[in-house]
Formats: C-alpha cells, structure tokens, sequence
C-alpha cells in the first residue's frame, strides 16, 4: 500500500512510527484537549438550550401592554405653566385600546406564530383563615397554552377552566392547605368577587411564581377586573425567539403599545449566559494552545533526534519542499488522529455525566446534545492546529545543511 502513497506520506508515516512513544504521548495531549473541547461545548449547549426551554415555556416571548399614564401639568394661559410639581400617577388596570385589531394585525404578521389576549392584575385568595395576594391571568386556554405551556408543568388535576375554575401553584395550594375541588374565594380591588374551583396544581420550579401565579378563564379574570370586552396585555411567539426584541421595537414603533420582548425581561440570563460563553471560549483558546505547543515541541525534538536523517534525504534528491511538507503532514495527522480519539472521548465523558447528574425529582439536568456540527469542527480544528504547530519544525528541518547534518 506504501508504493501507492505519496513520498511525504511515507516518510511522516514512517518517522512517527519509529518514535512511537513520541506519538502516543502526543496524541494522548490532543485526545485529552480535544474532549475537554467537545465535553464543554456540548455541556453548555445542553445547559443553554434547557433555561431557554425553561425560560419561553413559561412566559410570551413578546407581550403587547398598554402605553404608561403620564401626569402633564396644566396650562391656563399661553407660555404660563400651573404647578411645576407634578406626581407620576398612580398606574390604573387599563384595557389595550382597540386590542382585537391589533390582535388580528399580529396575527397578520410572517414572524409572529400565536397571539393570545389575557387579562391580569392583582387579587387576595381567602380560604377559610388563610388569605393571600395572588396575580390572576385570564386567557383562552387554546391560544395561551401554546405560549405558556402550562400543562406541562401540571402535578395535580388538569388544565381546565370553566367559568368558575382556576390554576394555581404548589406554594400557593400550600400556603392555603387546598387541593385540586377545593374552593377559593377571590376578590379584587374593586370589590369584584367570586367563588372559585381549583382545578389543576402546576410547578414552575420557581417558588415566588408557584405561589403568587394564577390562571383563570379569560371572560373571569374581565369580570373580576372590572375590564368587560378588554384585555391587559396580548402574549406572544414569533418565528426566530433571538429576534424577539427586534421585533418588538418594530410592533412598538407602528403600534400605539408598548412591546417588551423576553431578551429585555431576562437581561441577567442573557449576561449569565455570555459570560458562560465567554469562559467556555477562553479554555477552548488556552486548551488549543497548550496541543500547539505539545505537537510543536515533539515534533521539534523529532527534528533534531532525524538530522542524519533528513540530511540523508536531502542529498539523495528530496526538496526542501519535500522535507518541509514531511513534518506539515506529522503534524496534520497527529492533530487528525487526536481529535477522533478526543471526540470519542468526550462524548462519552459527556453520555456518563448525563447519566449520572440529575435533578432532585430524578429528571435529567440538561438535554444531551451532540450535534455532527461540532465533532466534525473539532476535527478540522484540530489537523489545523498541528499543521500549524509542525510549521516551525518544518522551516527548520527544511533548513537543515545536508553536509553538515551527515557530518553531525
């Protein structure tokens, strides 16, 4: 098979052959960095991917609110202003004006996939001696739940809401010592009230949402509310959700609304989530070049141990070209060979931690995700790095005095 290979091939071949613990120290290096490599950038894909899951099954990605009141002082007479002190008001519960076509506009839109009205606002929830402040959210089941995915969260009874049915969270049926038939009754600022079943009990894995967070039917919550045809705010999914606050300023910008978009919302995940990266990219950079310098120093050592060698060859014919492709070749198919064997690695590093790491209900901590993408990434990365690396090597075995070499 020999003869049908290349000169270069041949003699690179056959030189990391003969300093076979030379190679198996190197290529162990590469293996062990590139599963460092692999084992991080999977890990914290699978991490990402699960707070954003977490994030956008649990929340709109963009929600449609009406304008602020803003207090303006009172003119009586051309250029006299009355009262320099004016007091931001007090913020009432407001219905979007003329929501039901702006709902059919967003529906409208190629990037926007489901629209859902709800009416919110604060309540007190009695049962028996035991009261608590809740935030209800009226909606329709078939639109919100396609946002807020609540049923996946459910733990107790079903998603339904009747009239007089409602959702709430474990904090909050704990709080009150109640159970899916139970009643509550709730009442509003207003003076609004209503008796109300408990239908369905949901975790959200976030105790403060688990204990204030209630679902009720849309035309409910507008009658506790006292907003009868109107809605607070009008949820929403788009088509790209990293597009989101784009999207948002462009609805704010045509809409006489105002737009929040979940990237805004969850500022402080968004900076968690960059340092994350940030961190992962500069082990991976340091990680890199520590199997430079490995791959460079052996096959520098390489070059010194075969000048006889190489000076040999140069004056049998062989090309300074030839020697220099020679080491360029060691070092592509060291980094080759060690990316394979580090992506194997690291994958199955990564399979036996998503195993044995769990959450405390035994669910997994974070999706494992390894995508072709980034194994055929590493190996590319990798058989750069070692041409590269076996770049000075190769200048300087090319370099090398034939005479002199032979005489040495």
């Amino acid at each position: 098979m020999n003869r049908w290979l290349p000169f270069e091939w041949i003699a690179a071949l056959r030189f990391l052959g003969e300093g076979r613990m030379q190679t198996a120290f190197i290529l162990g290096g590469i293996t062990i960095g590139v599963g460092v490599i692999v084992f991080m950038s999977a890990m914290l894909a699978g991490l990402q991917t699960n707070f954003i899951k977490r994030v956008l099954t649990s929340q709109p990605q963009i929600q449609l609110l009406p304008p602020e009141e803003v207090a303006r002082p009172l003119r009586f007479d051309p250029g006299v202003i009355e009262g320099a002190l004016v007091q931001k008001p007090s913020q009432r519960i407001l219905s979007i004006d003329q929501w039901q076509s702006i709902a059919v506009a967003m529906r409208a839109r190629p990037d926007v996939v489901v629209v859902a009205p709800t009416a919110s606002g604060s309540a007190l929830a009695v049962r028996g001696d035991a009261s608590r402040s809740i935030s209800i959210t009226g909606m329709e089941p078939e639109q919100y739940f396609r946002i807020v995915r609540v049923p996946d969260y459910l733990v107790a009874g079903e998603a339904r809401l009747g009239t007089d049915d409602i959702l709430v969270g474990t904090e909050l049926a704990k709080d009150l010592g109640a159970g899916v038939g139970d009643k509550l009754n709730v009442t509003t600022a207003n003076g609004s009230g209503r008796i109300l079943t408990i239908t369905g009990i949901f975790d959200f894995g976030n105790k403060a949402a688990n204990g204030r967070n209630t679902y009720v039917a849309l035309r409910t919550a507008q009658s506790l509310l006292n907003l009868i045809g109107g809605v607070t705010t009008i949820d929403m999914t788009v088509t790209d959700t990293y597009a989101a606050e784009d999207i948002a300023r462009d609805i704010a910008a045509v809409v006489p609304v105002e737009a929040d978009s979940w990237i805004t919302t969850n500022a402080q995940f968004f900076t968690a989530v960059r340092a994350q990266q940030t961190s992962n990219t500069l082990i991976r950079l340091f990680v890199g070049i520590s199997v430079a310098f490995g791959i460079a120093a052996v096959l520098v050592v390489s070059v010194i141990q075969r000048s006889k060698d190489i000076g040999i060859l140069r004056a049998m014919g062989a090309s300074r070209g030839r020697i220099l492709r020679v080491f360029l070749i060691q070092g592509g198919v060291l980094g080759l060979f060690g990316s394979l064997l580090g992506s194997a690695a690291g994958a199955g590093a990564l399979i036996l931690w998503h195993h044995l790491l769990r959450q405390v209900d035994g669910s997994e901590l974070f999706p494992l995700i390894l995508e072709p993408s980034l194994f055929v990434a590493a190996a590319l990365l990798a058989t750069l790095t070692g041409v590269v690396a076996g770049l000075a090597p190769a200048v300087r075995a090319a370099s090398i005095d034939p005479v002199e070499a032979i005489r040495g």
